[in-house]
């Protein structure tokens, strides 16, 4: 029997068959993916095999091949990865400039990931209403910036509703995980889109301007037009996992763009002379925050190490 992993609880996943009935499931043994040690092997918008036992529940003895998927290094096991969602059509990163801030070297990290594994991301700008005039000039100043890159983004208010309907349509039809960091409003813009489901909302530390946990468990909701919203809880950092120090560049694509123009092939846009990308960055054609993001990664790749960042 074959299925769509609808939801991940750590130990049981619920699985929706292709004949409309919702299974909880269990994998079946020492079940691990090939080639990737993953701290769940199993994610949600998974297709799967199950195979039905006596007590109603299942075992998950499959998983088809992946389209894509979205991953980040587990924060407690260095070399172990953590996937947060496959076969997606795209991923929605929910950001704030504050309440809590959101580093563009997060931002930067979760594009490069998602370039690595070919999954379109738009940025969704949310709290506007919360924001004074030097933030919401920070903010425009950054839709600037990667509207330039190529990366769509959204302004939207959660809270008062402002931009919500932009981000329904986008829904349509799609298979699209939200992402960001605990506190962001990403539960907040989920019910502002489906207002039947009711996912837990939660307060904001103000003693480190980060949010509170509340999105336990990774689940998809259906949305109008076949479409899927994939909730997952917030994450803190994000390192990236299985890229080369030789691919990072290639995940920035105005780095990979104007790399061409170096005067070495195996240019790592730190010190070569003749380096197209550097001057690139003197002459402003290229952003420091995104250099400085690039550089950031190359560091961690060299000290071999993870690195959250938030």
């Amino acid at each position: 029997m074959k299925g769509l992993v609808i939801k991940n609880t750590g130990s049981w996943y619920q699985v929706k068959t292709d004949d409309g009935q919702f299974i909880e499931c269990k994998i079946k043994g020492n079940f691990r993916l090939k080639g990737i040690r993953s701290t769940n092997p199993v994610a949600v918008g998974d297709r799967v095999q199950i195979i039905l036992n006596q007590e109603g529940t299942a075992f998950i003895n499959e998983i088809e091949d992946r389209k894509n998927y979205i991953i980040r290094r587990s924060s407690n096991l260095s070399k172990q990865s953590h996937i947060l969602a496959a076969n997606l059509d795209q991923c929605m990163l929910v950001v704030t400039v504050n309440y809590p801030e959101t580093s563009t070297i997060f931002i930067d990290r979760f594009l490069a990931s998602a370039e690595a594994y070919r999954v379109p991301v738009n940025l969704v700008f949310n709290k506007i209403d919360a924001y004074d005039e030097d933030e919401l000039r920070y903010l425009d100043a950054l839709i600037n910036l990667y509207t330039h890159i190529g990366y769509p983004c959204f302004k939207v208010s959660a809270k008062n509703g402002h931009g919500v309907e932009a981000i329904r349509k986008a829904l349509e039809g799609k298979i699209t995980l939200f992402s960001g960091h605990s506190g962001v409003g990403k539960s907040t813009l989920i019910n502002a889109i489906l207002p039947g489901i009711e996912t837990k909302t939660g307060e904001i530390s103000s003693y480190h301007n980060k949010g509170m946990h509340t999105t336990t468990f990774s689940e998809m909701f259906p949305v109008d037009e076949d479409g899927y919203i994939i909730d997952t809880p917030g994450i803190k950092g994000f390192g990236t996992f299985d890229m080369e120090e030789e691919e990072i560049g290639h995940y920035f694509p105005e780095i990979f763009k104007v790399s061409a123009e170096c005067k070495y092939g195996n240019c790592t846009h730190r010190h070569e002379p003749g380096c197209a990308v550097r001057k690139a960055v003197e002459e402003h054609l290229i952003s420091e925050s995104r250099y400085t993001s690039y550089l950031n990664m190359l560091e961690d790749k060299e000290e071999g190490k993870y690195r959250a960042a938030y």
